[in-house]
């Protein structure tokens, strides 16, 4: 291979491959999470916050032989495909009584909180995992989970993870070039799951819960991940919603998908048509997208 392509983020050439097949000849048989382990150590290649990037290596060890460029060996265990739902624990009991107010009624009892730092990520998995239309399914990369309760009940997940690889609509806006967009996309969030749990009948709650939320993501992601963000972006279905709270909330609508998933590798489309909103989390989210560097200027509070 003489041309170097990115995959991951991560410049592959010939040296690299080279590389890459004589693991596989010498250590393969210790299996695919050996060798991820490995390329990580042997790359130093790791999140801002210092982790190996263990399962974006082996995404990219995926993708080379999905291209033809490498054989990895035989799993040893059924690999998640696309569209898979992960199992998740059974529910603990809860309350599913009517919860019916006024936000003005609760606002005071509203908490907000990351499910894993309150030892709350296995529930907040499984209410996902039962109650939202996509299932749960583990992100690949990193992740923020949060939790909302009204009093001592739950009543909303929101969930935020990397960001797509590609959007047109969405580069457009931003006024990326190719190499930006690779050097740049950690800096924005992609907001995959919000769910309100279908006892709740609370008018503007999820307005208002977008909106805390956005207020302390900066902080939140800098704090686990050592990484600043400037934007987030969601998909929202057009089938299926309107996209409401996100407008009340100051969401910018770019436009629509164009049908296509990341393994769409036949051109046809198949995926449904998804409007693309996206809110900036600082003033000047798209000089530093771009590459300028201006001190960031936090929002005013939605």
């Amino acid at each position: 291979m003489e041309q170097t392509i990115v995959v991951r983020g991560r410049r592959i050439g010939r040296a690299e491959l080279e590389f890459i097949g004589e693991l596989i000849r010498r250590e393969g048989v210790q299996g695919r999470t050996h060798l991820s382990r490995v390329l990580c150590r042997q790359w130093d290649w790791r999140q801002a916050n210092g982790r190996p990037r263990e399962i974006a290596c082996r995404d990219l060890l995926r993708q080379l032989e999905r291209k033809g460029l490498i054989v990895l060996p035989a799993l040893r265990r059924g690999a998640r495909r696309p569209g898979c739902r992960n199992r998740v624990r059974a529910l603990p009991l809860l309350d599913t009584g009517l919860l019916e107010a006024p936000l003005e009624g609760i606002g005071p009892r509203v908490r907000l909180e990351l499910a894993k730092a309150s030892g709350n990520e296995a529930l907040y998995n499984s209410l996902i995992g039962v109650y939202h239309y996509l299932g749960y399914r583990q992100p690949v990369g990193a992740a923020l989970k949060y939790l909302c309760s009204v009093g001592e009940r739950v009543a909303a997940c929101i969930g935020f993870g990397p960001a797509a690889w590609k959007v047109a609509a969405r580069d457009a806006f931003i006024g990326w070039s190719v190499a930006a967009r690779e050097r740049h996309l950690p800096m924005v969030v992609n907001h995959d799951r919000f769910l309100i749990l279908p006892w709740v009948r609370v008018p503007h709650l999820a307005s208002c819960l977008l909106g805390q939320c956005l207020r302390r993501l900066s902080r939140d992601w800098l704090e686990h991940y050592a990484t600043s963000i400037v934007l987030a972006e969601t998909f929202v279905e057009r089938r299926r919603f309107a996209g409401t709270c996100y407008r009340a909330a100051n969401w910018r609508w770019l436009g629509e998908t164009r049908g296509r998933g990341r393994n769409d590798r036949t051109h046809r489309g198949a995926e449904p048509l998804r409007d693309v909103l996206v809110y900036p989390l600082c003033r000047q989210f798209q000089q530093r997208l771009r590459g300028m560097e201006p001190a960031p200027q936090p929002l005013a509070d939605v």
